[in-house]
């Protein structure tokens, strides 16, 4: 599902954070109707609670809140994306290969494209854009290179921001509003045959499905194999 790491990583750090202060919350109520509310255990407890809310409004809370605009972004853009399955193309979401993931992968007979979704919302200027974001999107196309043996675009997608430049490339990366992302891959000319889809496509599914975790491994079975003396 587009945004599904996101999303629970969002989830993960509400949880914690709401775990957290009903534990103090109730911690506090217990220890001032043991000890009374002068008790130095009570006015810890208290003054605990007030830097753990203090700290989750001014650290947290900014986080989780990233967390879910990602997500939302993410799962926007995918929702976009999956608009091209009937067309013949082949979408993938929140692929990760063993080392991060790449958000959105489309491949065609127009080629193979990966998406980078952000969901930083404003203007965005193509020559600010931070470097580290380019780089990320670089290191994705060359992991599908290298797994495809096809040639890959790497796109940076706002899913609500206004990018002064739409369509502009900065080191060879593609950047876009999510405005305009399926008319500019609906606009390629083909590329690719229908059978080096189907083959790229197989080879992104056999890699992710070598990269995920097998359970059996991860509980020591089957027990390593002994030779005969």
């Amino acid at each position: 599902m587009p945004g599904q790491h996101a999303r629970a990583t969002f989830l993960r750090l509400r949880l914690r954070t709401l775990v957290t202060l009903g534990v103090l919350a109730v911690l506090t109520t217990v220890l001032g109707r043991s000890f009374g509310l002068h008790s130095p255990l009570f006015i810890g407890s208290e003054l605990a609670l007030l830097i753990a809310m203090f700290s989750v409004s001014r650290y947290v809370l900014p986080l989780v809140d990233r967390h879910d605009r990602g997500a939302a972004g993410e799962e926007h853009v995918g929702g976009l994306l999956d608009e091209l399955i009937d067309e013949g193309w082949h979408v993938i979401h929140d692929a990760s290969f063993g080392y991060g993931n790449v958000d959105h992968i489309a491949l065609g007979t127009a080629g193979v494209f990966t998406v980078e979704t952000k969901s930083r919302q404003g203007q965005v200027r193509v020559r600010a854009i931070h470097g580290a974001v380019l780089r990320q999107a670089q290191g994705q196309r060359e992991t599908l290179e290298r797994i495809t043996g096809e040639r890959v675009e790497p796109l940076v997608v706002f899913s609500r921001a206004w990018v002064d430049k739409p369509l502009a490339r900065r080191r060879g990366v593609r950047i876009t509003p999510a405005r305009m992302l399926l008319s500019y891959l609906r606009r390629h000319t083909d590329a690719l045959a229908p059978e080096d889809v189907e083959q790229a496509h197989r080879r992104i599914v056999t890699a992710l499905a070598e990269s995920e975790p097998q359970p059996d491994r991860l509980l020591g079975w089957p027990p390593p194999s002994r030779s005969r003396s």
